[in-house]
């Protein structure tokens, strides 16, 4: 399920009790734009993990449904939790897209992907291989607290996430 592109400016606007009551949240501005497709929207799937990306591209191998991926990497700076071979196959498998409170590699590869990608940065070393983390959690990412099922829209003006899909 594919959710139709929403401009957040204009979402905001037209959504103040929302805002009010906390069924609409925006990120902080912390996320780099990464990958072709920069506006991009869907329900969330979440994943909590440190420095390790086993349990990310076992989610991005799965078929994506135009849902968007939500990775807590407690904001590690040390290392690139995702890289442009699970993106590629995020692309492929239909994801909309994946927001990342870490960093990512292969930013060109990532680039030339037709899938939306937000990322505190980039960082040349590769995660760890242990599979550790956790599925399906509350994440907290850009002070504020993202759930599964949630959906979230984003582009080049920021990121929202709303307890249910927004009408445009």
């Amino acid at each position: 399920m594919a959710a139709l592109p929403l401009a957040t400016a204009e979402a905001c606007d037209a959504n103040h009790e929302l805002i009010k009551s906390g069924e609409l949240r925006a990120l902080q501005p912390l996320f780099q734009i990464y990958g072709r497709r920069q506006v991009f929207a869907g329900p969330v799937v979440t994943l909590k993990v440190f420095e390790d990306n086993v349990l990310i591209r076992e989610f991005l191998e799965e078929k994506g449904h135009g849902r968007v991926l939500v990775v807590d990497g407690a904001g590690s700076t040390r290392c690139a939790i995702l890289g442009g071979n699970p993106v590629q196959q995020a692309q492929n498998n239909g994801w909309a897209g994946i927001v990342v409170n870490g960093c990512i590699r292969d930013v060109d590869e990532i680039n030339g992907c037709d899938i939306g990608v937000r990322a505190l940065g980039s960082h040349p070393f590769k995660a760890n291989k242990k599979g550790f983390g956790e599925k399906h959690v509350p994440v907290y990412i850009g002070g504020t607290r993202i759930c599964d099922g949630e959906w979230l829209y984003a582009d080049t003006d920021g990121i929202l996430v709303s307890r249910s899909e927004l009408a445009i």
